[in-house]
């Protein structure tokens, strides 16, 4: 009996996807309504576990506290696809989908990223899929790729839970895509016009600074000429950064940011503990670096003003992200065939977006994909933003991925074969975790 061609696979496939969409988009919102923060995506995790057994996988877990790991091997060595979900929240307590106690909340639309996978994986996990493919395909679910809450991550950090505070980060160090040869995800966007997809572009880069100023502590009343006020060191340097925005390049998409996550202890003392919790965006890394100084230096300039010491802990932020032009145009061609000629609106290669992935990381060590869903309304990471297409969402990705997967790796793996081929990663995994951890350090100054 012949084997059936790549286009029966996918009719078959794509079939697969159609019948089950009424549970992928359950799938979803069941993620939706169980919102958790990086590292801590136990429920949503433990569900996700249980939805890829259920379909016959079998899963490692515990990677990076919550991620997890499956496989599907092909009957014939080749190359290894990971298809990534996102399992993380944000902190947006204004959201309606927002939990009461902890205010965590997909306003980012990560759990879309959970229903996607799972169509891929169900409709992949047939016989004759598995029989045509050579190669394998992994599902990687990761925790945290959200960078925030950074003094709960340095404390896992200093109890030797992660060393790296991103999801992805931590999985790349931890080795879990050592087998892995190319990777894509999906993530849902708002807007871009008619078209329910797009593709291309490239991401921020970006460091992390915690920042603590130590002024003295004095009767904010009655003797405030005998304390050092560390909350007016901090404010100063806040603004000595706003002054410094005319001198960013446009071309480098500078963008700094920063809270004040703990102001003082009470309002009658004299502040004498603040942190100040900074972020540095640019195009690349090695654009972040001499912005990253200015900054800094901005942090000393407000602690020298006051009399205070501060001390500035530079802590690894994202790679930027740089999307592999063979799968691209693979992607982009099988949105074309299924969903329609003006399903996909591709993005020049030098447009750059202010926001960050880890994804960035990946594509340093090889060659990545991350298009969006256009499915969304409102503002990512808003109280508005939310997801209101789920098909646009969950199962046209399902398919677009399902598709792209069986042309890398169908009829032996060639197409798979000549983008790694014409990939050329910016570095090893093993670079990749000794510059990381080169991008982590701390440094004190004093008033003397």
């Amino acid at each position: 009996m012949a084997k059936p061609q790549i286009e029966e696979l996918r009719s078959e496939a794509l079939q697969t996807i159609d019948s089950a969409t009424r549970e992928l988009i359950i799938a979803a919102k069941t993620v939706y309504n169980t919102p958790e923060t990086g590292f801590n995506e136990f429920q949503t995790s433990k569900f996700v576990q249980q939805q890829l057994q259920a379909l016959g996988y079998v899963v490692e877990t515990g990677i990076a506290r919550t991620g997890m790991k499956a496989i599907l091997r092909g009957s014939k060595p080749g190359p290894t696809v990971a298809v990534i979900a996102e399992l993380d929240a944000l902190r947006v307590p204004a959201h309606p989908g927002a939990d009461p106690e902890t205010g965590a909340a997909h306003a980012c639309g990560h759990h879309a990223q959970t229903g996607a996978m799972l169509g891929v994986a169900r409709a992949m996990n047939t016989a004759n899929i598995q029989d045509s493919l050579a190669g394998n395909l992994a599902f990687i679910v990761t925790p945290a790729e959200e960078f925030i809450e950074i003094q709960d991550r340095l404390a896992l950090r200093d109890a030797g839970e992660i060393e790296f505070l991103s999801g992805k980060q931590e999985m790349i160090r931890l080795g879990s895509f050592d087998d892995v040869d190319m990777t894509m995800m999906v993530h849902t966007s708002a807007g871009n016009g008619g078209a329910g997809l797009n593709i291309g572009g490239t991401s921020n880069a970006h460091v992390s600074h915690q920042v603590r100023y130590i002024g003295r502590s004095a009767h904010a009343g009655g003797s405030p000429d005998q304390g050092v006020n560390a909350l007016q060191a901090a404010m100063l340097a806040n603004s000595a950064i706003n002054s410094q925005r005319e001198t960013f390049r446009e071309s480098d998409v500078v963008r700094v940011h920063g809270i004040l996550s703990r102001g003082g202890s009470s309002v009658n003392a004299v502040p004498d503990d603040v942190l100040y919790e900074g972020r540095v965006r640019a195009r690349t890394v090695d654009e972040i670096e001499p912005i990253a100084d200015q900054v800094i230096r901005c942090y000393r300039a407000g602690a020298l003003a006051m009399g205070a010491s501060v001390e500035v802990q530079e802590i690894a932020g994202y790679h930027d992200l740089i999307q592999d032009p063979t799968l691209q145009k693979m992607f982009v061609e099988n949105s074309e065939l299924i969903l329609g000629r003006d399903s996909i609106n591709v993005v020049p290669d030098d447009q750059t977006q202010g926001g960050s992935t880890d994804m960035g990381d990946l594509s340093a060590i090889m060659p990545v994909i991350h298009p969006y869903a256009n499915a969304a309304t409102g503002v990512g990471h808003g109280h508005d933003y939310l997801v209101e297409d789920y098909y646009r969402a969950v199962v046209a990705p399902a398919k677009v991925l399902t598709a792209t997967v069986l042309d890398l790796l169908g009829n032996g793996a060639q197409k798979a074969k000549e983008a790694l081929a014409k990939s050329k990663p910016r570095m090893t995994r093993e670079e990749y975790v000794s510059t990381q951890r080169t991008r982590f350090r701390t440094e004190t100054y004093d008033p003397d």
